[in-house]
């Protein structure tokens, strides 16, 4: 599903060059549960934007379910974004004058879907994360965990192959970010691949694979026996 074959992400700061990402190789398989782990400065940033399509690498291929990513126009990874991948957030970044239904909403209109149609689908996606009986709340009528779940199921609306969590429980008290992973847990459960990016080992905890990243480098890749099938 996800190939990575000798990525190398350089940043130019002025006269300095920055090698972000150092020769990566990575490969993620369908309904994989994953979670990239590593401190501050260590890549795990910049390999999530690749992995998103927000970047693209200097060096290497990006290979996305048979299709390689990385020579692709600006137009044609943004489409991979909207369609491939669902994104969520640390800071929610739901649209503050909206509802949870328009927020969720929101992605679909991209695709030029009739009305009706994307009113249903943002139904099924917030029903299916426990909001069903708040599509006209506001975030400022939501609780914390609950803008995170509009976010989610905003991610999930347009049926993405790949769900990538950034730090989805930073900005979350202890009981909500348990509350959020076990939603992430679900979905798994349901077949749907995840991959999040966290710095806090008791989230990696979650998942069935850790990634470890480290100057750019992948230090360590293991499975989680306790989450194991």
């Amino acid at each position: 599903m996800i190939e990575l074959h000798g990525i190398v992400k350089r940043y130019v700061l002025g006269e300095e060059t920055v090698l972000a990402l150092a020769g990566v190789d990575l490969h993620i398989g369908r309904n994989e549960y994953v979670a990239l782990i590593g401190p501050s400065g260590s890549g795990k940033s910049t390999l999530m934007n690749l992995l998103g399509c927000l970047d693209s690498p200097s060096e290497g291929r990006y290979v996305l379910n048979g299709r390689d990513t990385s020579s692709l126009s600006e137009d044609e990874l943004a489409a991979v974004r909207n369609r491939e991948i669902g994104f969520v957030f640390q800071s929610f970044h739901l649209l503050p004058r909206q509802t949870a239904l328009q927020n969720v909403m929101q992605p679909l209109v991209y695709r030029r879907m009739p009305p009706a149609e994307r009113r249903k689908l943002a139904i099924d996606a917030l029903t299916k994360v426990g909001l069903g009986d708040r599509l006209d709340h506001r975030p400022n009528q939501l609780s914390g965990g609950q803008r995170q779940r509009v976010a989610v199921a905003r991610a999930l609306v347009g049926q993405p192959s790949i769900l990538l969590a950034d730090e989805p429980t930073g900005n979350l008290d202890s009981r909500t970010s348990a509350e959020i992973m076990a939603l992430f847990d679900a979905l798994h459960a349901q077949g749907q691949t995840v991959i999040v990016v966290t710095h806090e080992p008791d989230i990696a905890a979650h998942c069935r694979r850790t990634i470890r990243v480290f100057d750019g480098r992948i230090v360590e890749d293991t499975q989680n026996p306790a989450r194991a099938a």
